[in-house]
């Protein structure tokens, strides 16, 4: 047990070390454009929401991080999902990694200010209704399974009363932001993969949650809305 823990810890602190310094840090890394003032203020953006997301989500549900540090560790995770859901947690990666090469080679022209600003209202937009999303659902788990040990049940307030994934659209807001802040025409690419990713994910989460998740099909009836109120 004391070894498993040991692993949980060091394992958490990799996944950290990655999600809030080399990732964010892509762009700049890549080009080598210290001074690039935009990836600066996205990097806070993402560092600020996911510090406080997860402060605040604790203070509702205790455990929500002990689920999320045992990524793709359970049994009855999904077998589509243990190979969707990295492709879907590490999409904003290429993202990040398309916007460093366009700056460090100069694929595109760049963006006027007011889309860069367009861009990070985006960004910050996505970000708030993903935490919020992530605060409101006690399973909000990295990976698709029911977690009878936490007695999971359906979740229907706060953005869930909107639509049925709110924290997948928050992502697809914020990465459509991304391009636009970081002056990238290249870097809608993987937007539109990871976009597909997304969509493709949703629908067998919903399907399988209707199918499983006693008292999300009566949900699914009252929250008409997958991923986008009045389209889908």
């Amino acid at each position: 047990m004391k070894n498993k823990n040991s692993v949980t810890i060091i394992r958490v602190v990799v996944m950290l070390l990655l999600v809030l310094v080399v990732i964010p840090l892509l762009p700049i890394l890549i080009s080598g454009r210290w001074n690039w003032w935009e990836a600066w203020v996205m990097l806070a953006v993402f560092v600020l929401s996911f510090i406080l997301s997860r402060a605040l989500a604790v203070r509702k549900s205790p455990d929500i991080l002990k689920e999320r540090a045992n990524y793709n560790q359970h049994e009855n995770t999904q077998p589509w999902d243990k190979w969707l859901s990295p492709l879907v947690a590490f999409g904003s990666v290429f993202i990040l990694l398309v916007a460093g090469l366009d700056a460090l080679y100069h694929w595109s022209a760049g963006f006027p200010l007011a889309v860069e600003i367009a861009g990070l209202v985006l960004i910050a937009g996505g970000y708030i209704l993903g935490s919020y999303a992530f605060i409101e659902n006690a399973y909000f788990s990295g990976t698709v399974r029911i977690q009878d040990e936490r007695g999971h049940r359906v979740v229907s307030s706060g953005p869930y009363g909107w639509m049925r994934h709110p924290g997948y659209l928050g992502s697809l807001v914020a990465s459509l932001g991304m391009p636009l802040l970081l002056d990238s025409i290249w870097a809608f690419i993987p937007v539109v993969i990871f976009g597909a990713f997304f969509i493709i994910r949703t629908r067998l989460e919903d399907n399988f949650l209707q199918e499983n998740l006693p008292g999300y099909r009566e949900y699914a009836q009252k929250v008409r809305y997958r991923l986008l109120p009045g389209i889908w």
